[in-house]
């Protein structure tokens, strides 16, 4: 009986841009690059956002594809697959619809918390973003039925070594898709 992958739910900013590092200063091994995405306001798209990428985090995301189904957890929606996912050699993933964005939580929890509930149903999945916080980890163990790891990213670093060690740890210990 063959079983089902965990997900993977990406964050874009945060975990792939770590957009609050220094300004001007581009971290180690991130190259930079200028995005107006068409989800932008006339006004927003008048400067081109800057967005860091490392583009040796495609591979490592790619590594895991074949423990995890691969899906965008991002305010940038369906646009990661036209602006953030060719930079990384990304195939086109599917990706949360967020019905509401930046609106009410319940409990203290990130607004996309229950949302990626809602997307996961009854699936396992791992998260990184960097908003997760206690309340979001405490809401997730009493409100999904199958394992979830939740992994905050520093958004002033982005991804490290640390965080795909971690992730591909915890697809292991749920044993072979």
């Amino acid at each position: 009986m063959p079983t089902t992958k965990p997900l993977l739910l990406i964050d874009v900013d945060g975990p792939l841009n770590p957009y609050a590092a220094k300004p001007q200063r581009r971290p180690e091994g991130y190259s930079t690059h200028r995005m107006r995405p068409t989800g932008w306001t006339e006004a927003e798209r008048a400067r081109p956002l800057r967005v860091w990428l490392n583009h040796g985090h495609g591979a490592e995301l790619l590594a895991l594809a074949d423990r995890y189904e691969l899906v965008w957890a991002t305010t940038w929606k369906d646009e990661a697959n036209a602006w953030i996912g060719p930079h990384l050699g990304l195939p086109r993933l599917p990706f949360v619809d967020w019905p509401v964005m930046h609106g009410w939580a319940p409990a203290g929890t990130f607004w996309k918390t229950r949302y990626v509930l809602e997307y996961a149903g009854t699936r396992p999945f791992a998260w990184i973003d960097d908003d997760i916080g206690a309340a979001d980890r405490a809401y997730v163990e009493r409100h999904h039925p199958a394992h979830a790891l939740l992994r905050h990213v520093d958004e002033r670093i982005g991804l490290t070594r640390a965080d795909f060690d971690a992730l591909r740890d915890w697809a292991a210990e749920r044993g072979p898709a």
